[in-house]
């Protein structure tokens, strides 16, 4: 028959290994909150963005562009201060300008209103004058002289004038009195054939129209080169 086994746990004696401490020992760590473990984390990725953003900053020139633009918006509000006294002082000017020409206005009415008015038939003197009075004389005597030696040249011009409506026109050849001018020219004897001798210019596309006492005829035109 088999013996039994009676030894149990109290049966031994007790040592060190008995009577261990209570709690933790050692190194060992309860289980911290989930923002005390994250936040070192956090302070490290802000100071890394931080200086990032600093050494961008620095090397791009956005720093320097930041402080032109304060700069500028600074020069900009003294401008502007500067413009609206330059603007308060025109408005002054402005005004005080416009005093004096309604004084002045004023009194040029005053003046106006003092001098006597001129009467019709004074105006009316005044503002004719001899060219208007005059009129075109198409029966009126006229010399074409050619004085280029081109033949037949002289007939081409008074043919010219007639197809106009001149009816008295004639073509010659320079004579032993004839002076003959530095260019073409339309001569008249009086005043009164002055609108005459402007209307055969202008058929004839002559410029140079003078009075000449010493011509034949009232009208004489004389052709040169």
């Amino acid at each position: 028959m088999a013996r039994k086994d009676t030894e149990q746990y109290q049966s031994y004696e007790k040592d060190a290994f008995d009577n261990p401490p209570e709690g933790p020992v050692g190194v060992h760590r309860g289980n911290r909150p989930m923002i005390v473990r994250v936040t070192p984390f956090i302070i490290v990725l802000v100071a890394a963005v931080a200086a990032g953003v600093l050494f961008w900053s620095i090397f791009s020139g956005e720093a320097a562009n930041m402080f032109n633009r304060r700069s500028e918006q600074t020069q900009t509000t003294a401008q502007t201060s500067q413009g609206s006294s330059s603007s308060s002082a025109d408005e002054s000017a402005s005004g005080t300008a416009s005093q004096s020409s309604q004084s002045a206005t004023a009194g040029e009415l005053t003046s106006a209103e003092g001098t006597p008015s001129q009467t019709p038939s004074e105006s009316e003197s005044a503002q004719s004058t001899p060219e208007e009075s005059q009129q075109v004389n198409t029966n009126a005597q006229i010399t074409v002289i050619n004085g280029t030696g081109v033949s037949g040249y002289a007939n081409d011009r008074a043919g010219v004038l007639q197809n106009q409506g001149f009816t008295n026109v004639s073509a010659a050849n320079p004579d032993a009195t004839t002076v003959l001018p530095a260019q073409t020219v339309v001569y008249y004897q009086n005043e009164a054939d002055l609108a005459t001798a402007q209307q055969v210019a202008n058929a004839l596309g002559i410029a140079a129209v003078e009075q000449s006492t010493s011509i034949g005829t009232p009208i004489q035109v004389v052709l040169m080169q």
